[in-house]
C-alpha cells in the first residue's frame, strides 16, 4: 500500500503531465506550472520561511552568548549584612518514589534553622500524602523547620498549592524544587546574596541530571535541556533580555510575586507566566550557571512527551495571555522580539505537521525541476531550519563539556528522531492553546531511578498513551512511502533525512506500545499469582 499509493497520485496528477513535458528538458519553464504544483509549493516554502525564522534565532543565541560570554553572573554586587529569612517550598502531587529523597536532600541545606521555614506542599490523593506526613514528623521531632500541608482538592494544580502556601510563609524569599530534585547543601548560601540589590526579584540556577546516561532517550534530553540553559539563559541573561524562572531549582522574593500579581493557575506553564509579568514590572532576573541541581530526567517516550506537551501548551498559553501587554510596554523594540520569539517557538510543531503532508506531493511536483533550484532555495532553508539545531546543540556541550563534547555529533540524529516524535502530541497541545482549550496539569512520572536500570513495569504513576501512538505509526509509514519515492525516483539524498523522521515516529509509536504491553502482562502475571494465593 506504502508503493502504490505515491505511484498512483504521481500517474493522475497535474504533475505527471508536466514533467512528462520535462522529460527531455528538466529546465522547461516554470510558467507552465498547474495550478495544483502551485498550491503545494506556495504553502509548502512559506511553512519553510517562518521555521527559518526561528533557525535564524537559534544563530543568533549563539552570537549572544559568545558576544556576552564574559559577563560575570557568579558573584553577588551587594550583600547583605544579616541573613534574611527563607521558606523552601516543595510541592508534590503524588510522589511515592522520591519524596524521601527530596526532604532528605532538602534537610541538609545549610542555613539557621530559626530562619528557615520548610513546607511540604502535598496535593497527593495516593499512599504518598500519610507516608510523606509521617516522614515531616519525623524530621520535625528531631528538630528540622518542617510543615506538612495538605489539600483535598488541586485547585490551581502547582500554582494553586504554591500560592496557598504564601499565606503561610514566614520568609522573605522562596525557594522551590520539584519533587525529583536534590539541591545542593550550599544552595541557599550561593544564591541569598543576590537578592541584597532590591531589583532583584529571582535567582535561577541550572539544571543537571541524576539519570542522564540512564538510557539514549535521557542522554537526548540532557542535550535539549542543556541548550536551553546554557545558550538560551545565557544569552538572555547576560545580554539584559526576559528570561524565564524554570518553576523550580530557584528562589524568589516574596514581595515580587505580590507585586507581579501571584501566582496563577489559567496557563501550565505559571513560572513562565510569572516571570514576564514579575518583568514588565522591573525586576531583574539573575542566573547563576555555575550552580547546579540535579534532577530526574523522564526515561520513557510517553513521559517525555507528557511532560513536553505540558510545556508546549503553557508557553503559548503565555504567548497569547501576555504577548499583547508586552508589545505595548515601554521596554526597548530587541527586548520584545526576543521575548516574541521566546515565547511562540512551539508554533513550529503545527507548521512541521504541515510540511510533513506536504513533502510527498512536493518531492512530486519537484522531480524534474532541476538541481539548481534545490541550491537557490532549499540549502538556505535547510541551513536555516536544521543545521541551526545541530550547531545549537553541540555548541552548548561544548560550553559544558568541553574534554568529552564530540559524543554530541554522534547523537545529533537521535536528538532530532526524538524532536519528530514529539511533534504529534506537541501540536495539540499548542492548538489546544491557541483554542483556550483547558486541561488538567499533566505531572511527569518520577521513579528515584539513577544510572541503574530497574524495572519500570512494577511502577505507579505510568500514563496511558491513547490514540497517540497509532498515529505516530501511521505518518510513520506516510514518510515510508516518501522513502520509496525517493529510491523510485534516484533522489538518494533525501532518504536518510526521510528516515530520521521515520525513525523517530516509530520509536514513539512502538516504543511506546512495546512498554504498555509489558505492563499489561505485568499486571496479568500479578493478577494470576494473588487469584492462586487466594485459591
Amino acid at each position: 500500500m506504502s508503493i502504490t499509493v505515491p505511484l498512483a497520485f504521481l500517474a493522475l496528477s497535474p504533475t505527471a503531465r508536466l514533467m512528462n513535458r520535462l522529460f527531455d528538458n528538466p529546465f522547461a519553464g516554470i510558467h507552465q506550472m498547474a495550478w495544483f504544483d502551485w498550491a503545494m509549493l506556495i504553502p509548502y516554502f512559506t511553512v519553510l520561511i517562518i521555521l527559518s525564522v526561528y533557525g535564524l534565532h537559534r544563530y543568533d543565541i549563539i552570537r549572544t552568548y559568545f558576544k556576552h560570554r564574559k559577563k560575570a553572573t557568579g558573584e553577588p554586587t551587594q550583600r547583605f549584612d544579616s541573613l534574611p529569612p527563607v521558606t523552601i517550598q516543595l510541592p508534590i502531587y503524588n510522589e511515592r518514589y522520591v519524596v524521601e529523597r527530596l526532604i532528605e536532600e532538602v534537610v541538609k541545606i545549610e542555613y539557621p534553622k530559626e530562619l528557615l521555614q520548610i513546607q511540604v506542599l502535598d496535593d497527593s490523593t495516593d499512599d504518598t500524602a500519610p507516608f510523606a506526613e509521617a516522614l515531616v514528623e519525623r524530621y520535625h521531632a528531631l528538630g528540622y523547620p518542617l510543615e506538612y500541608h495538605h489539600r483535598s482538592n488541586r485547585h490551581g494544580f502547582k500554582a494553586g498549592a504554591l500560592q496557598e502556601g504564601l499565606e503561610t510563609a514566614t520568609g522573605e524569599f522562596v525557594a522551590i524544587f520539584d519533587a525529583d530534585f536534590c539541591p545542593p547543601a550550599d544552595f541557599l548560601y550561593r544564591t541569598i546574596q543576590h537578592f541584597a540589590d532590591p531589583q532583584v526579584g529571582v535567582v535561577q540556577t541550572r539544571w543537571s541530571y541524576l539519570n542522564r546516561d540512564y538510557n539514549f532517550l535521557t542522554e537526548v534530553e540532557a542535550m535539549l535541556l542543556d541548550g536551553h540553559f546554557i545558550l538560551e539563559h545565557g544569552a538572555r541573561s547576560r545580554a539584559g533580555y526576559f528570561f524565564n524562572f524554570n518553576g523550580t531549582a530557584g528562589i524568589l522574593r516574596k514581595a515580587m510575586i505580590a507585586d507581579a500579581g501571584g501566582w496563577q493557575h489559567d496557563t501550565l506553564t505559571e513560572d513562565s507566566d510569572l516571570s514576564y509579568r514579575a518583568q514588565l514590572k522591573g525586576w531583574r532576573f539573575v542566573y547563576l550557571p555555575g550552580l547546579d541541581c540535579p534532577s530526574e530526567l523522564p526515561v520513557e517516550m510517553h513521559g517525555f512527551q507528557v511532560q513536553q506537551s505540558r510545556w508546549a501548551k503553557g508557553l503559548t498559553q503565555v504567548a497569547v495571555k501576555l504577548l499583547p501587554s508586552i508589545l505595548r510596554a515601554d521596554v526597548p523594540k530587541r527586548v520584545k522580539a526576543e521575548a516574541f520569539l521566546h515565547l511562540t517557538p512551539n508554533i513550529s510543531y503545527p507548521l512541521m505537521v504541515v510540511v510533513s503532508a506536504l513533502m510527498l506531493p512536493v518531492m512530486i511536483v519537484r522531480f524534474y525541476m532541476g538541481v539548481w533550484q534545490m541550491v537557490a532555495f532549499d540549502l538556505p532553508l535547510i541551513a536555516a531550519s536544521f543545521w541551526s539545531i545541530s550547531l545549537f546543540y553541540v555548541v552548548a556541550q561544548r560550553e559544558l563539556y568541553p574534554k568529552n563534547w564530540k559524543r554530541s555529533i554522534l547523537m545529533l540524529p537521535m536528538l532530532i528522531a526524538v524532536g519528530v516524535g514529539l511533534t504529534i502530541i506537541n501540536t495539540r497541545a499548542v492548538l489546544e492553546a491557541l483554542l483556550g482549550i483547558q486541561t488538567a496539569f499533566a505531572r511527569t512520572p518520577k521513579y528515584n531511578l539513577s544510572d541503574r536500570q530497574v524495572n519500570l513495569e512494577v511502577k505507579k504513576y505510568r500514563r496511558r498513551s491513547g490514540w497517540l501512538p497509532y498515529a505516530e505509526i501511521l505518518v510513520g509509514f506516510y514518510f515510508v512511502s516518501m522513502v520509496v519515492f525517493a529510491i523510485q525516483t534516484s533522489n538518494f539524498f533525501a532518504i536518510p533525512f526521510l528516515l530520521l523522521f521515520v525513525f523517530g515516529y516509530w520509536w514513539a509509536g512502538f516504543g511506546t506500545l512495546y512498554q504498555e504491553h509489558q505492563g499489561r502482562l505485568r499486571w496479568l502475571q500479578q493478577r494470576k499469582l494473588e487469584l492462586s494465593r487466594v485459591s
